[in-house]
């Protein structure tokens, strides 16, 4: 049927992306060295993920290779070749904590890392469709001026707005707001993407998701809140809360519902094409709630502080509004909602973090 080239391979996304290519008849390359051991620490390390990967699938091989790499890269493209039918773009640097730390580093695994994959794509896979993991960063701290209410235990967007019934959806300008330098630097990716989708007609999308969560996630203090506010409340390590009073709000899709979805775009692709993809109305929550629920689940009360500093560039409301993908792809449907997706994030993590 073809090859799938995923990068990322060891990440959420990634790793995901490779199991159900895999079912749907594909041969799938993936392209990961490990490069969140050095934004997170040995704990966000995805080296047990790429193993469990070449054990689980026959049809599944690897290449330790940095984005940045042109020349590793561009061979890999040649040594597939014609077969390569769906690229699936998820490596990344993706906290907009750790991007001030090293905004070279940042910039070039985000940005140019991206620019080398579309380039690597038109020389060598013009048919194939790019799908690239864009976020929505991208619009800064915009939604942060939109009309919100306080209630018990969360803000919510004033009934009267637009967004309430469904979200914030790609309408919302990206111009004059604070980015943080990771919202920069995946700026820069998702508008070469477009371009590339453009000027070169390569079929392109940019899903620009926010919380992406599940059980195989290797969630950090910088990346990744549910799996890592569950982790916390798994193993009774502390947790702090920044900002807002904890009452911020953020849609979460599982990382099941995001591939399908990846999946939607692969069967029927079309040129230059950006979506808000997340949990939307039907899967969200405060941290407030978060906590509780993790609570439930895990049965052990969070050790957490709270701290009043809020992080720069931080969402006070997300919520995505899907519909300009579910109008083009009308068969796509949510199923994860947020306490199935704690669960999954219970059950699959704990005895990995208790071991």
């Amino acid at each position: 049927m073809g090859i799938a080239l995923v990068t990322g391979s060891g990440g959420l996304v990634g790793s995901e992306s490779v199991g159900y290519l895999i079912e749907q008849g594909l041969d799938v390359v993936g392209v990961d060295n490990d490069m969140r051991s050095y934004f997170f620490g040995p704990g966000g390390s995805t080296k047990w993920r790429v193993a469990e990967l070449e054990r689980m699938h026959e049809r599944y091989r690897h290449a330790s290779i940095d984005v940045r790499d042109m020349v590793a890269i561009e061979k890999v493209f040649v040594d597939i070749g014609r077969d390569l039918v769906v690229i699936i773009h998820a490596a990344a640097q993706p906290s907009h904590d750790w991007a001030a730390r090293e905004p070279f580093t940042d910039f070039g695994v985000n940005a140019i890392g991206t620019l080398n994959m579309l380039e690597a794509t038109r020389r060598h896979a013009p048919h194939a469709a790019f799908i690239f993991m864009s976020s929505n960063k991208v619009y800064g701290d915009t939604p942060n001026r939109l009309p919100l209410v306080e209630r018990e235990t969360r803000w919510e967007i004033d009934e009267s707005h637009d967004f309430f019934e469904r979200g914030i959806d790609e309408t919302m300008s990206i111009d004059r707001s604070t980015h943080s330098l990771f919202g920069a630097s995946k700026v820069a990716a998702d508008v070469l993407v477009q371009e590339y989708g453009r000027y070169f007609n390569i079929n392109t999308a940019c899903f620009r998701g926010g919380c992406l969560t599940g059980g195989g996630q290797s969630g950090s203090e910088l990346h990744g809140f549910l799996a890592y506010l569950m982790k916390c409340a798994v193993t009774r390590a502390p947790y702090t809360v920044f900002g807002h009073k904890g009452k911020q709000v953020r849609d979460n899709i599982h990382v099941s519902d995001l591939v399908r979805a990846l999946w939607c775009f692969a069967r029927d692709p079309k040129p230059a094409r950006v979506y808000n993809i997340g949990g939307s109305r039907f899967a969200n929550c405060s941290m407030r709630e978060a906590i509780d629920l993790c609570e439930g689940i895990s049965g052990n009360r969070l050790n957490y502080i709270y701290s009043n500093e809020n992080r720069v560039g931080d969402h006070i409301w997300w919520i995505s509004d899907i519909s300009a993908f579910q109008s083009d792809y009308p068969e796509f449907r949510l199923r994860y909602d947020i306490s199935t997706t704690l669960q999954d994030i219970h059950d699959v993590g704990k005895l990995r973090w208790m071991s």
